[in-house]
């Protein structure tokens, strides 16, 4: 898959921690293990914010109501949870809003690597990828969503937004069918 990268988005101790679905984890394995093997490079985006959190604001909803030293360096929960453990050569970008591109340097570093056609997993389908998808695909990449490699609290938000929404403006497939395609 040339110019393509895959986006492990949000997949943290503190957010996995939430996630009902047991075999989500598993799915998201298998989606690294097939671009691995096919040479597709992968990233992984994470929430994160400094002591403190100058960066959040009580008028942000979700932000402004996390608790003291959340996704922060000294947080244990902003970990990447080691099932999807990055390694050495794959990049990390810590984001500081909802989509992986606000407050990041995604951008910078998909441009550099010309990179222009994007694989979204990551939690939640109505958070990161949502808000990914929506800004990507006005900044004109390419976009494949990973439909059982994204989860969602909602089972039924998580099933409108990868059955109706998303396709609108990506390729929605499921991780085996995406995995086969690239062997």
């Amino acid at each position: 898959m040339k110019n393509a990268a895959l986006l492990v988005m949000d997949v943290q101790h503190g957010i996995v921690s939430r996630v009902p679905d047991a075999d989500y984890l598993p799915r998201l394995i298998r989606a690294l293990d097939a671009a691995r093997t096919a040479g597709v490079p992968v990233m992984h985006v994470v929430i994160g914010f400094r002591s403190g959190h100058p960066e959040t604001t009580d008028r942000n909803k979700a932000f402004g109501a996390l608790p003291p030293g959340a996704f922060t360096a000294e947080d244990p929960g902003a970990a990447i949870h080691p099932d999807v453990e990055p390694r050495p050569e794959e990049v990390v970008i810590t984001k500081r809003r909802v989509s992986a591109f606000a407050g990041s340097d995604l951008e910078l570093v998909l441009r550099a690597r010309g990179i222009d056609h994007l694989i979204l997993t990551g939690i939640a389908t109505s958070g990161v990828v949502l808000s990914t998808l929506r800004q990507a695909a006005d900044l004109d990449y390419r976009l494949t969503v990973l439909a059982d490699g994204c989860v969602d609290p909602d089972p039924e938000v998580h099933r409108v937004l990868t059955e109706k929404v998303f396709p609108r403006q990506a390729d929605v497939v499921t991780v085996d069918e995406w995995a086969s395609a690239l062997a």
